[in-house]
């Protein structure tokens, strides 16, 4: 009371003063106050690692897209009306290259005969492996590299030598040059074994041998099973419309075409769908830490209603009062959040080094990551505080 105006001065807290007042409770109860943190941590951290984890797969991909190049066509025979296997006609890999808007082109060949590890294994353990007659200049077009040894070229394509797709070397159990595969009813030497082709996953568990070869062994009678096509960037649907027609004009139905790197794109959308699912799973456990904060200042508000009445009983006010213990639920929730944060960049970065990803995590995710804790935290503090603020301090300092 001002005893000169007659007056009552309104008594006030300064914010310091209240984050002091939210800090001070917390710290008497130390692992409490983590372990109640640390269910909000828990689906913070959830939440921020999947979507990282999710940034981190879509900026690989997009790189990897940006390497290997998303104007790579694929034909290949289709069924007939009826039903019926069809052939792409001999000329198909010529009029390919031909058309406007085509870079480059390239084809393998499906032979209608297996290979095995040596001449004793059983003709009917294959492995699932192919034997494909190829052009020379299908790893620059398809992207592919070699993981050790060298490529055919115009001498080693007339002759027995092999190289084998990543996949098929581990079946055949060979991983050196110069050994030797049963292909054919005949030892070919291998000279090289290809690394993992992401544009051409069919080259991966494939036995791959030259056109002169085939043709001298295999009878190859010139028709490609598929066709790999570079096509200008910007043209990339016009010539994907016109390449069954312009390699088959009898019938242009018997053609399928494709694009390699829509089905990367397809992979990832996948997984864009279960990302959504583990999302969803981590509001959950963000909900449920929510109800934990809630549930530990409901419990000190219990257990502080001697200091609440104190407090009231030396002058201060509901309003204080419900400030102290929102703050202190603000502080907590912000706590989870920050360590949910922690947790989850660590989760992402651990991921990215294990399969080779860049750390791609959108900045504003910590920010919206902190402001959801601090919601949560105001929501599950309302009624704590409220009940705190109504603590009559006479009751308060009688029980």
């Amino acid at each position: 009371m001002n005893t000169m105006t007659g007056t009552r001065l309104r008594s006030r807290l300064r914010f310091s003063d209240i984050v002091h007042l939210g800090g001070s409770g917390l710290r008497t109860r130390p692992l409490r106050a983590v372990l109640s943190a640390l269910g909000i941590a828990i689906g913070i951290g959830a939440m921020i690692a999947v979507v990282g984890i999710s940034t981190s797969s879509q900026a690989q991909l997009n790189a990897q897209l940006d390497a290997l190049g998303t104007n790579l066509l694929t034909a290949e025979a289709n069924t007939s009306m009826f039903g019926d296997e069809t052939q792409l006609p001999p000329s198909t890999i010529p009029k390919a290259r031909q058309m406007d808007g085509a870079e480059s082109a390239s084809g393998t060949a499906k032979l209608s005969v297996s290979v095995y590890r040596s001449e004793l294994v059983n003709e009917s353990e294959t492995g699932g492996i192919s034997v494909l007659a190829t052009d020379l200049d299908l790893l620059e077009v398809t992207a592919t590299e070699m993981d050790t040894g060298s490529w055919l070229n115009s001498s080693t394509a007339a002759y027995p030598a092999v190289v084998l797709g990543a996949d098929a070397a581990t079946s055949l159990g060979i991983h050196t040059v110069g050994s030797q595969v049963w292909l054919g009813g005949q030892y070919f030497t291998v000279v090289g074994i290809l690394a993992a082709s992401p544009l051409a996953p069919e080259l991966d568990l494939a036995a791959l041998i030259g056109l002169d070869i085939a043709t001298s062994m295999f009878e190859f009678d010139g028709s490609p099973s598929t066709v790999y096509q570079r096509v200008d960037e910007q043209l990339v649907d016009q010539v994907r419309e016109l390449l069954p027609a312009s390699v088959n004009p009898q019938a242009p139905e018997e053609v399928a075409v494709s694009r390699p790197s829509d089905a990367l794109a397809a992979k990832f959308a996948a997984d864009q769908a279960f990302t959504g699912l583990l999302v969803g799973l981590g509001s959950i456990a963000l909900l449920v830490g929510g109800i934990g904060v809630a549930n530990t200042m409901i419990i000190s508000v219990l257990e502080r209603r001697r200091e609440i009445g104190l407090r009231r009983a030396l002058g201060a006010t509901r309003a204080h009062i419900r400030r102290q213990f929102l703050s202190e639920a603000l502080l907590l929730s912000a706590l989870g959040g920050v360590m949910g944060s922690v947790l989850g960049a660590l989760v992402v970065a651990v991921v990215g080094a294990l399969n080779g990803w860049p750390f791609s995590v959108p900045p504003g995710l910590f920010g919206a990551a902190i402001g959801s804790t601090l919601g949560i935290g105001a929501v599950a503090g309302l009624y704590p505080a409220a009940r705190a603020a109504r603590t009559p301090p006479t009751a308060a300092l009688s029980s």
